[in-house]
């Protein structure tokens, strides 16, 4: 069959959506594609990304997710090349690239030899330099990652509306038992990627503290569920579950069971970091605290309020933010989020749990 049959056989309501990494960018994303799947029901979507990510998308309707394997197969000029080959047979008519790196500008190219219309997202990088540098700082917020999003499906002629009605559905609670009384599960996030976005452990555990004694006057009982972190964190994490009755933590589930609970969470405490994204991405009530990046430059959880971020003191700290993703962290601004007392963090977590309560 040629191109021009393939293209005349494709959908005219189908499109390829191409975003691999990373997980906050790709829970962002997901509330995105749920909207415009519903506003425009006679849509499908294939969705590019990479295989551990699809359990996110699994409860949304006409969405298949097409898995990308950048160390295997896929590696390489070679790799894209054959995968560009193999996504043919999906008869999509246009692509939304998301991503707009290298390795999606390639795929992006070589289905365009086809016949295959196309747009990419504006990543606005001349903006959040100009937000994030030392001298000459723009300090003003930049346009959220979600409605980057969304200008690309405009593009290609699929405006959508985005409103907190996008969140996802919650899967099913397969991880925790129905308990014996009421209780109000918080989720903690106690680790970053960067140290420009980690939070000193000693005033998390300060500020888990302080709101466990503030709380027990009001619920008969909380519960801490313990998120994330790799080999070198897991320690750590155990040993918080130790110092906190009745708490818990994920190390042992999958990222589908990490879902399912998070998704049922009263409260989700993080950083900038990606289970604050995955929280969101469900409607749960998100606390985020703020270093060296700032949710001006567009990657604050989606549908969450300004009020649900504790920022790290700009009076004290006036080049913030100095780094989009955390990375960047400039001499004397090592500590900037000492400056978020955790008396602060507690009883903006009470304050968040009775409205979630009240809702």
């Amino acid at each position: 069959m040629s191109s021009s049959e393939n293209i005349t056989k494709a959908s005219n309501h189908h499109l390829l959506v191409i975003r691999l990494s990373a997980m906050g960018d790709v829970a962002i994303m997901a509330p995105v594609l749920n909207a415009l799947l519903r506003q425009y029901p006679q849509l499908q979507i294939s969705l590019v990304t990479l295989e551990r990510w699809a359990p996110i998308f699994k409860d949304i309707p006409r969405l298949k997710t097409i898995p990308v394997h950048t160390k295997g197969i896929h590696k390489g000029l070679t790799g894209i090349w054959r995968l560009s080959q193999s996504l043919k047979k999906e008869g999509f008519r246009a692509v939304a690239d998301l991503h707009y790196v290298l390795r999606s500008r390639l795929l992006c190219f070589f289905l365009s030899l086809s016949g295959h219309k196309w747009a990419h997202i504006d990543k606005g990088r001349a903006e959040k330099k100009a937000l994030t540098r030392l001298e000459n700082k723009v300090f003003t917020p930049l346009t959220h990652s979600s409605f980057r999003y969304a200008e690309v499906f405009k593009k290609l002629g699929y405006p959508v509306t985005l409103d907190a009605t996008a969140v996802l559905p919650k899967p099913p609670n397969k991880v925790q038992s129905i308990p014996e009384k009421p209780h109000k599960t918080i989720g903690i996030a106690p680790f970053a990627a960067h140290a420009g976005k980690q939070y000193p452990l000693k005033f998390m555990v300060q500020a888990l503290e302080i709101f466990s004694r503030l709380a027990e006057k009001e619920y008969r009982d909380i519960r801490f569920v313990f998120l994330g972190g790799g080999p070198v964190e897991s320690p750590k994490i155990k040993a918080l579950c130790e110092q906190f009755p009745n708490s818990s933590h994920g190390l042992s589930l999958s990222f589908e069971q990490e879902l399912s609970l998070i998704a049922h969470l009263d409260l989700m405490l993080a950083m900038d970091s990606g289970n604050a994204h995955l929280a969101a991405m469900y409607g749960v009530t998100t606390l985020t605290l703020w270093g060296n990046t700032h949710p001006y430059a567009g990657f604050a959880p989606v549908f969450q309020p300004e009020n649900h971020q504790l920022l790290s003191d700009r009076n004290q700290y006036p080049g913030l933010p100095t780094s989009v993703f955390g990375k960047e962290v400039p001499k004397g601004y090592e500590k900037v989020m000492e400056s978020i007392n955790p008396k602060t963090v507690a009883h903006k977590m009470r304050e968040l749990l009775n409205v979630a309560r009240a809702g």
